[in-house]
């Protein structure tokens, strides 16, 4: 697995990057393959604050921990992950019959049998200043069931999920609704 390091504010040291290799490491038993693990590390209030997203062959695992030590904070995301991970395998299980067999089993056999971004803000706004664009993401849409998007957004603890519908090659949006259900947004094009 290769593991990509960025610094805000402040870079973490030689010793914490390879103790950050070491542990995220130990998530490969899981996976028969893992792309990549991207971990961004800054600093805000005193507290060494961790993200790691894992690419798991386009399935998105994130985690992020707050402390002042930083081998703490390694320990902890890795242990969320970890436990992301079994969860996935367990819900993959119980979603076999649901899913669709060929994205199902493309899933399954990255897995082994070992076994939020909340970047706009909040507040209110004055009416005459315009809000404006603070952060932009890119991604690939992958064609999957509606199933298979809850996974993920659940996975990524977002409150919405962009998709490529397996079933008709439309775009779709998965978002949580207020009680707690999802709702979908079929796009037309």
């Amino acid at each position: 697995m290769r593991v990509m390091f960025s610094h805000k504010h402040e870079q973490m040291s030689e010793e914490e990057m390879q103790y950050a290799e070491r542990k995220l490491g130990r998530l490969s038993r899981y996976f028969n393959s893992v792309r990549d693990a991207r971990v961004t590390h800054s600093v805000q209030r005193g507290q060494r604050v961790l993200e790691v997203v894992v690419d798991l062959n386009g399935m998105m695992l994130r985690a992020e921990e707050r402390h002042p030590d930083c081998s703490y904070a390694i320990d902890a995301v890795t242990e969320k992950l970890e436990h992301q991970v079994r969860r996935l395998k367990e819900r993959l299980k119980h979603h076999k019959g649901r899913a669709s067999a060929t994205a199902v089993a493309t899933i399954l056999t990255d897995v082994t049998d070992d076994d939020t971004d909340t970047g706009g803000g909040g507040g209110d706004q004055a009416a005459e200043t315009p809000a404006t664009v603070v952060r932009r993401k890119r991604f690939a849409i992958q064609p999957m069931s509606v199933e298979e998007a809850s996974l993920q957004m659940e996975l990524l603890h977002h409150d919405f999920f962009a998709f490529r519908n397996a079933e008709d090659d439309s775009v779709n949006i998965l978002y949580r609704r207020r009680s707690g259900d999802y709702g979908l947004l079929e796009l037309d094009e």
